[in-house]
């Protein structure tokens, strides 16, 4: 009897329960939603849109601006094949002959439905001058909407496409990732547009409007304007970026140069062939991106920081210190070169690009004229792993912190790497292979500059464009690597050998500057060498692709360094020669442009002992 009351007192409460909360839905819930509705019904709230950021260069150039104009929008809840919608079609066609009216139907189409009241924009920029002829018949049809528009434009177009990169309309995955990016419909893609995307589009401002059953504005409730011209300054010298470039494409070379003060702002960055980035900002043609995609020598690949090469000889500074700080002075220990070493009992030849071999060489010597033997030993004698780690050390093989997307670390290998990577034991040859800068060892163009900045002063600094972000500036990045002064200033010594000695690899185009450069030249092979070869082929004999890349890093004054220059030309043969005369030819212009101030001419100094 007991558990029948007890059964029959929970359904009455359950009920009086279901009672209570529904009375709760209708009574306070269901209150603040029709509340809520007819509010919405008197106030409309409408997002303004932030006028982009400009990007200027070191002398207050613009790089990256946005045109003025005006966007079209029709009247939401029009049948395509109404006379309404036909006329409003011939009437744009009339002012706009290059319109495409399909597709214009097509983007009104998508957006058309009875939930959406906005104004659907179907042209979404017309220039200023275009406008105003149109302007008066437009804006007399009560179905269209015209606002003010702006749409960005690269006034120096190819010369700084792979440093600015450039915007384009968002897809669903930004749209999502940013809510800015939902109501603006345009975001950064590439280069600097990209990285500094959240800066440069500013913040939305809004407005909230009384209006009546008709949607017609009554009054402004509120407005917060948006916040703009989020501006970037950059250390880049667009003027020296166009004689690089200009320089490059009159020897039809594919190549990176890299010009760069010893604190880390970058003056110049190069990246042949390249592309027009204005032609991304509306979308562009199929046949276009065609001729870019087809290119074999990929102008829309940014090889600043998104192509890896073998660095070639120009990493042998660096084998020679981690040498000397995992194995004492064994660096400056001398060795004999005889144009090749052998491992163990085997037979194979680790040659030397010098058939004859160089003799006795000590580190200086081995640096001004790049003895592969001395480095061969070296690195044999302190192994792959230690390599590795100090090579890590000072910026090869690991990401520099550039401010640019998507920036690739290469690889400078160790025996935990090939067996992650290929399942297979690490072999003493690859070691070999590996102190001159072959095999595995791979680097981008942005690393081996800032490495250059290193071996120029000590310090290891982060690569950067911007130098203002909206007015603040840039915060540098540097840290101080200790090495043994001894055996870094022979270090040095040998760099200046390289461009200022009758032995040295790029004496030729080098030594015969208004200022004292510092340097060291690579060649990078892109095919091995069989061993029944006793003599190599001659660059110039070889196919294009089978030629090596030619590498050329340098820094200036010597006594004081400054700046950098890093230049690599695909398949370009040899540092010296195909990188060095137009290495020489920046230091000119520089010079000419008083980027060193007073200095005394070379013959007036005296050569380093």
């Amino acid at each position: 009897m007991k558990s029948k009351y007890y059964v029959l007192l929970f359904l009455m409460i359950a009920i009086w329960a279901i009672l209570i909360y529904r009375l709760y839905e209708i009574s306070i819930k269901a209150n603040y939603y029709y509340e809520r509705l007819a509010k919405e019904n008197i106030e409309k709230k409408s997002f303004l849109k932030p006028i982009r950021g400009e990007i200027l260069d070191r002398n207050n150039k613009l790089l990256a601006t946005n045109e003025i104009g005006f966007s079209i929008a029709i009247k939401p809840h029009l049948k395509v094949n109404s006379p309404i919608f036909q006329d409003i079609l011939k009437l744009l066609k009339k002012e706009f002959p290059n319109i495409d009216t399909k597709m214009l139907t097509k983007v009104y189409k998508k957006k058309n439905s009875p939930y959406y009241h906005k104004y659907i924009q179907v042209i979404d920029f017309v220039s200023y001058d275009t406008m105003l002829k149109a302007y008066p018949s437009l804006n007399l049809n009560p179905y269209l909407k015209i606002e003010a528009a702006t749409k960005r434009f690269y006034p120096y177009g190819k010369y700084l496409a792979h440093i600015i990169g450039y915007i384009g309309k968002a897809n669903q995955k930004e749209v999502k990732k940013d809510p800015i990016v939902k109501e603006i419909g345009k975001v950064g893609k590439a280069g600097l547009e990209k990285y500094y995307n959240k800066v440069l589009q500013g913040e939305l401002g809004y407005k909230i409007e009384k209006v009546n059953a008709y949607n017609k504005v009554l009054d402004i409730l509120k407005y917060v304007p948006p916040k703009s011209n989020r501006n970037l300054k950059l250390s880049i010298d667009v003027d020296l970026q166009k004689f690089i470039q200009d320089s490059l494409e009159e020897n039809n070379y594919s190549a990176v140069a890299i010009v760069m003060k010893t604190n880390g702002e970058i003056l110049a960055a190069v990246s042949t062939p390249s592309y027009d980035p204005n032609l991304f900002v509306d979308g562009i043609s199929k046949k276009e991106w065609q001729k870019i995609r087809n290119n074999l020598n990929h102008p829309f690949t940014n090889k600043l920081v998104n192509a890896v090469y073998p660095p070639g000889s120009t990493i042998k500074m660096g084998v020679a210190l981690a040498t000397s700080k995992e194995a004492g002075n064994f660096i400056l220990k001398h060795e004999f070169c005889k144009g090749y070493i052998t491992i163990g009992h085997s037979k194979h030849k680790f040659r030397c690009w010098s058939h004859w071999g160089h003799g006795d060489v000590d580190l200086r010597k081995s640096i001004r004229e790049s003895c592969d033997v001395f480095y061969y030993n070296k690195a044999l004698h302190i192994g792959i792993d230690k390599l590795s780690k100090d090579l890590n050390e000072i910026g090869l093989g690991v990401k520099t912190g550039v401010d640019l997307p998507h920036e690739y670390k290469g690889v400078i290998p160790n025996k935990e790497w090939k067996q992650k990577r290929y399942k297979q034991p690490w072999y003493k040859g690859e070691t070999v292979i590996a102190a001159i800068g072959q095999g595995y060892d791979s680097v981008t163009p942005m690393q081996l500059a800032r490495y250059t900045v290193f071996l120029a002063t000590g310090y290891l600094v982060t690569p950067h464009f911007a130098t203002l972000i909206n007015g603040k500036p840039y915060e540098e990045k540097a840290k101080k690597l200790h090495f043994n002064r001894e055996i870094f200033q022979i270090i040095r010594n040998g760099m200046y050998d390289v461009c200022n000695n009758k032995r040295g690899t790029a004496y030729r185009a080098m030594h015969n500057l208004p200022i004292i450069v510092a340097g060291k030249t690579g060649t990078a092979q892109v095919t091995s060498i069989p061993q029944d070869v006793r003599k190599r082929a001659k660059e110039s004999e070889l196919s294009y692709f089978h030629r090596s890349h030619a590498w050329l890093t340098t820094y200036a004054p010597f006594k004081n360094p400054k700046y950098v220059v890093t230049m690599v030309v695909e398949h370009g043969g040899h540092g010296g020669s195909t990188a060095g005369p137009i290495v020489a030819k920046i230091y000119r212009w520089m010079y000419k442009r008083g980027y060193f101030g007073e200095q005394p001419l070379p013959k007036l100094l005296k050569e380093i002992k």
